[in-house]
C-alpha cells in the first residue's frame, strides 16, 4: 500500500485519463501532484495565468472525490525525488506529452527515477495517436497532412475511460504551495480581468462546450468556422491544451455524429488529427518549435524587431482586418482560425517579419496555446514549415474580409470594442481617443511585390 505519485501536467480531468485511472485501480493512496517546473517556468502570461485558473478547477474536482492536488515548485525530478522520500512513494506515474523540452524533461527524470528503485510509468493520453504507431509505408513518419489524415482517419480506438469517482488518501498529506503565491497571473497585468469574461475554465464547462458544439453547431460548421463574425468553432482547444479534456472523448463525439448522417463532422475530426500531426512533426523534427523546418528559409531575408511589426502587436497597421484580429486576442486571450492566418500571412509576407517573432507573441498572448499547433500553424503561413502554403501564395486580407466578413461586423465589433484598451500593456499607452490609421503601414499591393522578389531571390540564390 506504497501511495503512488500522479504527476498532473496538461491532463487536468477525471475522465479519461489514464495514468489517474490506472493509479485509482490499484487502491493505493494516491497523492496527485502539480509542478511549476522547468517547463512550466518558460510559458508566456495568457498560459502561465489559464493553468492557473485550470489548477483551480482541477483542486475542486479533485477534493470531491476525497484527494488533494499538491502544488510544488522547482525542477521536477528534484521535487518529485522530494515527495518520494515524503511520502514514501514508490511509483510515480504521468501522462506523456512529445515537445522537445517535455520529452527531455521526462525522458531525464524517468530514468533518473528508476535508478533510484522507484517505478516510474508514462501513460498515452494527449493525442488521439502516439507520433511513432502512425507511419508511411516505407516506416518514416508523415511530412503531409493529408496522407496522414487518410491513413488515421479509419483506426480504432479505445473507447474514453470512465471518470475516476474516488482515490484512496494517504495518511499524510505531503505539504503544498499555496496556488496564488506563485503568481501565475502577474504576466497579464490589468487583461487579465478582461479576458476573464471570456474563458471556460475546467473539465465541466470543456465538456459543456462539447455537447453545445455538437447539438448546436456542427451542422453549420464547415462555413461557420471560417465567418469571422459567427462563432462557429468548437472552441475546445482551451480546452483541449490543459487536457481538461481528452482528444479521444471529442474524436468519439465527433464520430458518432458522423455515424448518425452528420456529415460535417468528417470536418471537425479533421481538425483534431490535423492537432495530432503538429504533435507528430513536433515529436519527429523537434526544430519545428525553434526554427525554420525548411533549412531554405534559414537565409530568407526576414526582418526581426521593427516599427512595423510593433504596430502588428498593437493593432494598428491600418489594415482593418488585421487589427480587428490582435484586439480580439488581447479581449479574449484566443483569434479566430481564419484571422489567425490572415495575420500571420500579413506579418510574414506583407511585413516580412520572421515568423518568430508572431509564433513567441502568441505563445505569451494566447490562452490555448499549443506549442507544436502554434508552430506548425506559424510554419504554415510563412512557407517554412512541413505540408506549407507556399510562399507565392499572399494572403490579400481585403480580398480575404470581403469573403469571410462580408458585412464588417467583425471588424467593426473588435475595432470598436473599449476593452482592448482595458486589456493591453500600460506602456503602449493607447487609448479610445486615439485615430487609427487613415493608411496601412504597408501597401497590399507594396507588400506583395516585395515578398514575391525576396522568394525569387532566394530560389535564385
Amino acid at each position: 500500500m506504497k501511495p503512488i505519485l500522479l504527476w498532473l501536467r496538461r491532463d487536468l480531468r477525471l475522465t479519461d485519463n489514464p495514468a489517474l485511472s490506472e493509479a485509482a485501480e490499484t487502491g493505493r493512496p494516491v497523492v496527485p501532484v502539480f509542478i511549476l517546473d522547468e517547463v512550466v517556468e518558460t510559458w508566456g502570461a495568457a498560459p502561465s495565468w489559464r493553468i492557473g485558473l485550470g489548477l483551480e478547477a482541477m483542486a475542486g474536482r479533485l477534493e470531491g472525490i476525497g484527494a488533494r492536488l499538491i502544488l510544488r515548485r522547482g525542477r521536477a525530478l528534484d521535487v518529485l525525488r522530494a515527495l518520494v522520500e515524503e511520502t514514501g512513494a514508490e511509483t510515480v506515474c504521468w501522462n506523456r506529452l512529445y515537445v522537445a523540452d517535455e520529452r527531455e524533461r521526462d525522458t531525464g527524470v524517468k530514468a533518473a527515477l528508476e535508478a533510484d528503485g522507484v517505478e516510474a510509468r508514462s501513460h498515452h493520453a494527449h493525442v488521439l495517436f502516439e507520433p511513432w504507431t502512425v507511419e508511411t509505408k516505407t516506416g518514416g513518419f508523415y511530412k503531409v497532412y493529408t496522407p496522414y489524415w487518410k491513413n488515421v482517419r479509419d483506426r480504432a480506438l479505445e473507447r474514453p475511460l470512465a471518470p475516476v469517482e474516488a482515490l484512496t488518501a494517504p495518511e499524510n498529506w505531503p505539504a503544498s504551495d499555496d496556488l496564488s503565491d506563485w503568481g501565475l497571473g502577474a504576466g497579464m497585468d490589468r487583461g487579465a480581468a478582461v479576458v476573464a469574461g471570456h474563458v471556460h475554465v475546467g473539465e465541466l464547462a470543456a465538456r459543456d462546450r462539447l455537447v453545445t458544439f455538437v447539438e448546436q453547431k456542427l451542422d453549420r460548421y464547415v462555413a461557420g468556422r471560417d465567418d469571422l463574425a459567427v462563432d462557429g468553432a468548437s472552441g475546445l482547444s482551451e480546452n483541449l491544451t490543459y487536457g481538461e479534456i481528452s482528444a479521444r472523448e471529442c474524436w468519439f463525439a465527433g464520430q458518432k455524429a458522423l455515424h448518425e448522417g452528420e456529415g460535417q463532422a468528417e470536418t471537425f475530426l479533421q481538425e483534431l488529427a490535423w492537432r495530432d500531426f503538429a504533435h507528430h512533426l513536433a515529436f519527429h523534427t523537434p526544430r519545428l518549435t525553434k526554427s525554420n523546418w525548411r533549412s531554405e528559409f534559414d537565409a530568407f531575408p526576414w526582418d526581426r524587431e521593427s516599427e512595423r511589426a510593433e504596430a502588428w502587436r498593437r493593432g494598428v497597421t491600418g489594415v482593418e482586418v488585421v487589427d480587428a484580429a490582435m484586439r480580439e486576442l488581447y479581449v479574449t486571450g484566443r483569434m479566430h482560425n481564419r484571422a489567425r492566418m490572415i495575420a500571420g500571412s500579413y506579418l510574414t509576407k506583407h511585413l516580412m517579419t520572421h515568423w518568430r517573432l508572431g509564433c513567441d507573441w502568441f505563445a505569451d498572448t494566447l490562452i490555448d496555446w499549443d506549442p507544436a499547433s502554434n508552430a506548425l500553424g506559424w510554419q504554415w503561413v510563412a512557407g517554412s514549415g512541413p505540408d506549407a502554403s507556399p510562399f507565392f501564395r499572399i494572403f490579400n486580407p481585403d480580398t480575404q474580409a470581403r469573403k469571410f466578413d462580408r458585412r464588417r461586423r467583425y471588424r467593426d465589433h473588435w475595432l470598436k470594442d473599449d476593452d482592448f484598451y482595458a486589456a493591453i500593456p500600460r506602456r503602449w499607452n493607447m487609448s479610445a481617443d486615439d485615430t487609427y490609421p487613415d493608411a496601412p503601414i504597408v501597401g497590399l499591393a507594396e507588400g506583395r511585390t516585395r515578398a514575391l522578389e525576396a522568394y525569387r531571390t532566394r530560389d535564385d540564390a
